[in-house]
């Protein structure tokens, strides 16, 4: 079985989608198929030409047997079986949090790259009801295949230095910024923030805000360790990679109740009202006082994610698929 797997999204993004896709290039063999640069134009390019066009031609081309996009842009059809993994469905759920270009492509695009997939993975069990419901997808089709973290996300290693409250994400409408911000000022915290610039007028700025911008994962991972305490109170996710990576770190989170990062922080973080900027201070406040007990929670329960589980079950919908 030879699979070919769409790796432009790696010239896009560094944040979970790169993640996820380095996992898997990592770990199972793959022909990589890609196309483009980072700036607009090409991501223009690669939605009206890449994926509905030249990415099946590519595919027959090479010789796939399968082929796996893993995001939700991919052929409106194709002769190749093909796998599609949705990491989530924000664009439909919330369209005004998005551009025009980003709004107009998916609804048009999505449900016909879902209907055209031989089988969907998604990242949790949440983005899996998700697919179901917005997308009309039989739910046997679908599979949810929580994604995980790996070095240097780990408890031991250097501690940034400071007390500080720490926030992790690209700058757009859905990371809830702007209560965070407002939490942290309520407790007289310094907030550092990480996370590229994305979209909609999302700024890290004003009083006690320091922003970070984009740095190194033994970086990240050393400013989980020694904050106070991570803020991830996001709007909406299809999983939410750094509630993971900051248990993993032993770090105390605080994130949205409900959707996907209730999912996966478990009973392992303190879980608040997203649109309440006094119950994320509240949350704060009551995870930098419970660190020890968040701590050892938080180490336990991401030791149950596993990039080789994830990579294995990901080969074997390649398998159903193929036959």
């Amino acid at each position: 079985m030879r699979v070919g797997i769409d790796v432009s999204p790696l010239v896009q993004t560094r944040a979970g989608t790169a993640r996820y896709l380095r996992a898997l290039l990592g770990r199972n063999e793959y022909a990589q198929l890609g196309f483009g640069g980072p700036g607009r134009a090409a991501t223009i390019a690669r939605d009206v030409w890449w994926y509905p066009v030249a990415l099946p031609r590519e595919a027959r081309k090479r010789g796939v047997s399968v082929l796996h996009c893993p995001t939700f842009r991919g052929p409106f059809s194709t002769s190749v079986p093909l796998v599609v993994t949705v990491l989530d469905l924000a664009v439909l759920r919330h369209p005004g949090m998005f551009n025009q270009w980003s709004r107009r492509y998916s609804r048009l695009a999505v449900p016909r790259v879902v209907q055209a997939a031989a089988a969907v993975i998604t990242i949790s069990e949440f983005t899996k009801r998700e697919v179901v419901e917005l997308l009309g997808a039989p739910p046997e089709k679908v599979q949810a295949i929580p994604i995980a973290v790996e070095e240097p996300f780990t408890a031991d290693g250097p501690r940034a230095e400071g007390d500080y409250v720490l926030t992790v994400g690209t700058l757009e409408p859905r990371k809830n910024l702007a209560r965070v911000v407002q939490a942290a000022r309520r407790l007289g915290a310094e907030l550092r923030v990480v996370g590229a610039r994305g979209w909609g007028e999302v700024s890290a700025d004003g009083a006690g805000v320091r922003a970070l911008g984009e740095v190194p994962d033994d970086e990240l991972a050393a400013l989980y360790r020694g904050a106070r305490a991570v803020a991830y109170p996001s709007l909406y996710e299809g999983f939410g990679l750094p509630v993971l990576e900051a248990m993993a770190c032993g770090a105390p989170v605080v994130t949205s109740r409900g959707g996907a990062t209730e999912e996966v922080a478990g009973d392992a973080a303190v879980l608040v009202d997203a649109l309440d900027p006094a119950a994320i201070a509240a949350g704060l406040e009551d995870a930098a006082a419970r660190r020890d007990e968040l701590r050892a929670k938080g180490l336990e329960r991401a030791r149950a994610f596993s990039w080789d589980r994830v990579a294995r079950e990901t080969l074997t919908v390649y398998e159903q698929v193929a036959a």
